[in-house]
């Protein structure tokens, strides 16, 4: 990633879902992707890097302690393919993506062309759930792109905490 690309601050709040909005003409496209299935972050596998090809909007914020996340972004178009990821690392560490080592934890939703059985018809939404923080603090950030090339529209995303 280049110094100028942008990483919007977004603060996640106890026992609330808050929501912040955006278009996918102020992100950037990552030419590399392997970082994605890497095995030290294991976010989605090689063969849907199409649905993660356009460009990437970056968000960051700190899970609080007790603390369970769910993220959901809403294209306002509903027939644009939009994808999202979200990962873990620890509060202090920088790292973004492309140059991603490693990350705790890392959760990508995505339009999936067949239904799985249990999992109701999808919309044009897309959800991660999973991102927790036990007993300490974690930073997340939240990617939000656009499947085969997109490159522009605009979205919300909904940011769900809840804490014991």
């Amino acid at each position: 990633m280049s110094a100028q690309t942008k990483v919007y601050t977004i603060e996640l709040v106890p026992n609330q879902e808050v929501a912040y909005s955006g278009n996918l003409s102020e992100g950037i496209i990552l030419n590399d992707l392997s970082w994605a299935w890497n095995s030290n972050n294991a976010c989605f596998v090689e063969n849907q890097k199409k649905k993660f090809s356009g460009k990437h909007v970056l968000f960051e914020g700190i899970i609080p302690k007790y603390s369970e996340v769910s993220v959901t972004v809403v294209p306002k178009d509903p027939s644009a393919n939009f994808s999202i990821y979200a990962y873990q690392t620890g509060i202090n560490t920088k790292d973004l993506v492309p140059n991603l080592p490693r990350c705790i934890r890392c959760e990508a939703d995505h339009f999936q062309e067949r239904n799985r059985v249990g999992r109701e018809e999808q919309d044009h939404t897309r959800t991660v759930t999973n991102l927790v923080a036990m007993n300490r603090r974690y930073r997340l950030v939240i990617g939000v792109t656009g499947a085969d090339g997109l490159s522009e529209g605009d979205f919300t995303i909904k940011v769900k905490t809840k804490t014991r």
